[in-house]
């Protein structure tokens, strides 16, 4: 039987900080993921915007966290798939498809990840964060998927990086981000707004993304010729495993107070994967700072109790 202080599931930036924050508090520390460590992040390019680093790439500056956390001391397992969870009681039991394991805590840190284009073709441009990757088009035509919040609030700061241009669509008659934003986006001259409109075909040449549109009332198609893709259709968070056990919001997002603590004692959660405003790099490793601090507390409290 394999027993641990922490089990972090999830090797993205809220994980590994939660990680690397519960090893150096003494505790035996283990973090799962189901694919590689990194998470979203690993999908930039070029991050911009992460103290200390003027410039980075996203699979640059995980690798580096991750060496951090396996040079303190914590035990990583990688290409692990859960397979199920008992989170009442003192000691929690996480079953895998390479065993079992036992925990004081666990710490939900399993993300989420965007909705990709319905078609899928090998490229370097086809992204799901304008602030990470951004500023690479300085200059270059754009095409954005999503006319929702995050698509047009994203277009707004591609725009600001000085992209060349951007045909913005939205599969619906209408956009769905918020009036004001709205406005500010239509009252630029470089952009071109195409509602009922839906990706339908594309080939990519070198740089060069050859795009087919379709309008979905009238089935008109039209080509346009862009450098980059970015996508805002929608993410899901990694939270099937836990519907029924811990509370989630109506998008599936797990519910926990600024403490991040869940409904369950000894079971907190970090990052992408719970209910928030902010969702960047920075404040996921805050909420894995602050878990991991208070999955500490909640051990050495029930050590006193026990005496």
């Amino acid at each position: 039987m394999e027993q641990y202080d922490i089990v972090i599931l999830g090797g993205g930036i809220a994980g590994l900080t939660a990680a690397v924050y519960g090893v150096r508090a003494g505790l035996k520390t283990l973090v799962l993921e189901k694919n590689t460590c990194g998470g979203l992040a690993n999908w930039a390019i070029e991050i911009e915007n992460f103290p200390s680093h003027e410039k980075i790439g996203g699979q640059d500056l995980m690798t580096r966290i991750k060496s951090q956390a396996l040079n303190l001391g914590v035990e990583i397992r990688e290409i692990i798939e859960v397979e199920g969870i008992q989170l009442e009681g003192r000691s929690k039991e996480i079953k895998t498809d390479d065993g079992i394991f036992y925990s004081k805590t666990i710490i939900v840190a399993s993300g989420r990840e965007p909705i990709p284009l319905s078609i899928m073709v090998d490229s370097d441009h086809i992204h799901y964060c304008a602030i990470c990757d951004g500023t690479a088009y300085r200059g270059k035509d754009v095409l954005v998927v999503g006319g929702g919040n995050s698509g047009v609030c994203d277009a707004l700061y591609l725009l600001n990086q000085g992209v060349g241009g951007i045909t913005l669509i939205e599969q619906m008659d209408r956009l769905f981000a918020a009036k004001v934003s709205q406005e500010a986006l239509l009252a630029r001259p470089e952009v071109n707004v195409m509602t009922s409109t839906e990706v339908c075909g594309l080939t990519v040449d070198g740089d060069s993304h050859r795009v087919t549109l379709r309008n979905t009332q009238t089935a008109a198609r039209q080509e346009i010729e862009v450098r980059g893709i970015f996508v805002y259709i929608g993410q899901v968070p990694h939270t099937s495993l836990f519907k029924g056990i811990l509370e989630l919001d109506e998008q599936g997002y797990i519910q926990a107070d600024e403490t991040m603590h869940t409904n369950l004692e000894g079971v907190f959660v970090a990052g992408d994967v719970r209910r928030k405003k902010y969702r960047q790099l920075t404040t996921a490793m805050n909420d894995g700072t602050i878990a991991a601090l208070e999955a500490e507390e909640y051990i050495h409290k029930n050590a006193r109790m026990t005496k």
